[in-house]
């Protein structure tokens, strides 16, 4: 993409430039020579596999162009609505009705005010690959900047399609709820497109027993897309079953969840299929105190199927959603009104794990705790249920959502690194609905260079470029490459 790169363009001739200085450079997070090496002999070039985001298999298929650079980057992007209403900024320029242009604008201008925030390093690492901004962004270079990546973005190498090649991505894990048709991965299954787009199960919806009509609405179309009634608990398991089968028929091989904390196995007797039923004739009475039960049991259930596949399964705990319901009746979920939560994660997560150990049927597993606090008791609990000659089995994930930033990303392999083998570690991914996260995985790659280069150079590790070099490729690319089923 030389054409990205601003030489002459009014951008870099503006005489208001702000200098970016010594920020950003090639060296950027590395500190040490061993660092520097690691990262660029060993780390730099490889390909990514990006196993959870949130991007549009339609998007990718349809391939489109996008308008404007308020389309591709501040759209659904509530890491930077969060920040904006933090500075004040009217709703009209963060989900609103101003035009992309005013909301570009905007974001400009709270660019300088993010320091130290993700959000600052992210912004210029984003507009330097893959548009070639080279200087800081500000409300003095907006509109050269905007006009700037406009024009690139109409090129054919800045299509969804042309970005993912850009970036090296081998295989997206998109997310995708079970009465999806996979429309879309089939399409992109036959096309040229080199970068795998595999769907993802999420089947957070089925275990909204509380959730009233749109619970119900959401059974029938379970229902209707798999062809069966679902009366009762049986035949919602027999529906959740085919969907599985019918993921895995369209590649599918990872399984994930979005959970506020592991659901409670109860001894007690609960009649969970009278319930259900009830719940299904419009009877609520008993959804809420059941919920919980009603979780655990259909989970459980859903990870024997997941055993019986072959595929990893994936668990995100830990946020409070939807905190704000004045504004969550505005703008709806996923806005930027969620937080990490202080649920209590690990004597849940130890027993249900424990259960479907019992039952030898504990497949490849993946956590991600959202809470610092609790980043030890992972680094610990994945110990307990390694083995059945797999390397990693149990993986303490990357640095998620709030956590995924300089400090974040260092104390998650900390933890790692002292409780459990991070070499084992099957890596980044970038759990977003941009197309450029991908600075993301450089991010953490430089971060894991500089970690283990400032020790060789401290003398806590030896300086064994190769041993080291091969650690790195194995944590940035190989371990996931080989985690993952095909």
């Amino acid at each position: 993409m030389s054409e990205s790169i601003i030489t002459s363009s009014p951008v870099a001739s503006r005489n208001t430039k702000p200098s970016a200085g010594p920020f950003l450079q090639e060296d950027f997070l590395l500190y040490t020579n061993a660092a520097r090496q690691l990262y660029h002999t060993y780390a730099k070039e490889l390909p990514i596999i990006d196993y959870h985001c949130h991007l549009s298999p339609q998007v990718i298929a349809e391939n489109k162009n996008y308008s404007n650079l308020t389309s591709i980057w501040l759209a659904g992007d509530h890491y930077k609505w969060r920040a904006l209403r933090t500075l004040g900024i009217d709703e009209k320029y963060i989900t609103g009705t101003a035009s992309d242009e005013e909301k570009f604008l905007k974001w400009a201008g709270a660019v300088p005010y993010t320091l130290r925030n993700p959000l600052f390093h992210w912004t210029h690492m984003e507009l330097k690959n893959p548009f070639g901004v080279n200087e800081l962004l500000t409300e003095q270079n907006a509109q050269d900047v905007y006009a700037h990546c406009n024009q690139l973005l109409q090129k054919p190498e800045f299509t969804p399609q042309g970005l993912l090649t850009h970036f090296n991505v081998e295989m997206v894990g998109t997310t995708d709820d079970p009465a999806d048709d996979l429309a879309f991965h089939r399409s992109l299954a036959e096309s040229s497109l080199k970068t795998k787009v595999l769907p993802s199960f999420r089947p957070d919806k089925v275990f909204n027993l509380a959730g009233g009509d749109s619970f119900r609405e959401y059974i029938r179309l379970l229902a209707s897309v798999s062809g069966t009634e679902i009366f009762n608990l049986d035949t919602l398991l027999e529906v959740l079953e085919k969907r599985v089968h019918y993921f895995h028929e369209h590649g599918c091989r990872i399984a994930d969840h979005g959970l506020s904390n592991m659901p409670s196995i109860s001894s007690a007797s609960v009649n969970l299929d009278g319930i259900f039923q009830d719940v299904l004739a419009g009877n609520d009475q008993q959804a809420g105190q059941h919920l919980e039960a009603f979780t655990a049991f259909l989970l459980l259930e859903l990870c024997k199927m997941y055993y019986r596949k072959g595929w990893v399964q994936q668990f995100h705990v830990g946020a409070i959603r939807n905190n704000n319901s004045r504004m969550l009746q505005v703008n709806g979920p996923d806005t930027g009104y969620d937080s990490i939560g202080d649920y209590s994660q690990i004597h849940t997560m130890s027993a249900f794990f424990n259960q479907l150990e019992q039952e030898n049927c504990l497949t490849k597993t993946i956590i991600y705790n959202l809470n610092p606090a609790d980043n030890a008791a992972f680094a610990t609990m994945i110990g307990n249920f390694q083995g059945s000659g797999i390397k990693g089995k149990m993986q303490f994930g990357s640095a998620w959502w709030f956590l995924d930033n300089l400090e974040g990303m260092k104390e998650q392999m900390n933890a790692l690194s002292n409780m459990g083998l991070i070499s084992c570690f099957v890596g980044m991914l970038t759990d977003s609905r941009s197309f450029l996260s991908y600075s993301r995985h450089e991010y953490f790659r430089r971060l894991l260079c500089n970690l283990l280069g400032e020790d060789m150079e401290r003398g806590l590790l030896p300086m064994d470029l190769p041993w080291i070099g091969k650690i790195v490729q194995d944590i940035c690319y190989y371990n996931a490459k080989n985690y993952f089923p095909s």
